[in-house]
């Protein structure tokens, strides 16, 4: 099965005696529950409860690994250090960027952690440091997009999005039990409210979609944005307030000029809403 190559991913090594109980009651992973062979996804929010930085962490021996975007790596690195005070942890960037993603039958076969988002979809993939495989990466862009999981940067802003925007209350990637985090009251008054209405959504289209960034409207109100765009199917966080109105009463949905169709993903387990004045948490 497909073996890819993503280069632009960096690691940083999170080690010493006090690792667990930094990143703990730090970032929205609960990490205690985590398994020696499995990665979550997990983040780094502002007081505000929004998403300032978003990664992968997996254990490695007695210390964990923290996999994310290149360009977040030396940001990341600053804000734990900040944190760190006088905590007995270690924190070390890898020499090497990337990793290698494999799923399928044979996803077992780099070695690695499973990537708990994608188990949730009913897909074994593994997640591995370093370059195992050299497949197209535009086959891992559609397994992700298929799937409705999202990334920073193409899906969605850095500090412009909360961890239930982008399904993290679904896919083991926010904790409501584990007590506080920097952001913690925010996401969970949200949680226990019910006020969460921007989500993410599986697009597609009869002809090609535009280009990311192009606003999804209804009756020429917004509705959402166009995020990751593979040919005709595509991702975007929408209201699914309006956009469960807006299928309820049969009105057309068009990203740009394209007229699309929405889904949530199935594992999400979520429903649109069938008029404005209702949510879906």
């Amino acid at each position: 099965m497909p073996a890819v190559f993503l280069k632009d991913r960096s690691l940083l090594s999170v080690g010493g005696a006090d690792a667990q109980s930094f990143l703990q009651n730090l970032i929205t992973t609960d990490i205690v529950s985590l398994a020696p062979d499995e990665a979550r996804p997990g983040a780094l929010l502002t007081p505000q409860g929004k998403i300032l930085f978003d990664f992968m962490v997996s254990q490695d021996g007695d210390g964990y690994l923290i996999e994310t975007d290149a360009d977040q790596n030396d940001g990341l690195l600053k804000r734990l250090t900040m944190y760190r005070l006088r905590a007995a942890i270690t924190l070390t960037p890898l020499a090497e960027n990337g990793i290698t993603v494999c799923w399928g039958e044979d996803a077992d076969r780099i070695g690695g952690a499973r990537d708990s988002r994608f188990a949730k979809a009913g897909v074994l993939l593994s997640r591995r440091a370093g370059r195992h495989g050299d497949d197209a990466p535009a086959l891992y862009e559609a397994l992700r997009i298929r799937h409705g999981i999202v990334t920073s940067g193409l899906d969605f802003a850095l500090q412009d999005a909360f961890p239930h925007d982008v399904l993290m209350d679904l896919n083991d990637g926010l904790s409501f039990k584990k007590g506080c985090y920097v952001g913690q009251e925010v996401v969970s008054r949200m949680q226990h409210r019910g006020t969460a209405r921007r989500r993410v959504v599986t697009v597609s289209a009869a002809t090609a979609l535009p280009q990311a960034g192009t606003e999804i409207t209804a009756a020429g109100k917004p509705v959402g944005t166009l995020g990751s765009v593979e040919g005709g199917s595509g991702l975007a966080i929408v209201r699914i307030d309006r956009a469960g109105a807006a299928m309820a009463e049969g009105t057309p949905l068009l990203a740009g000029q394209t007229p699309v169709s929405l889904a949530l993903p199935p594992w999400s387990g979520l429903v649109f809403p069938t008029s404005a004045d209702e949510a879906s948490a």
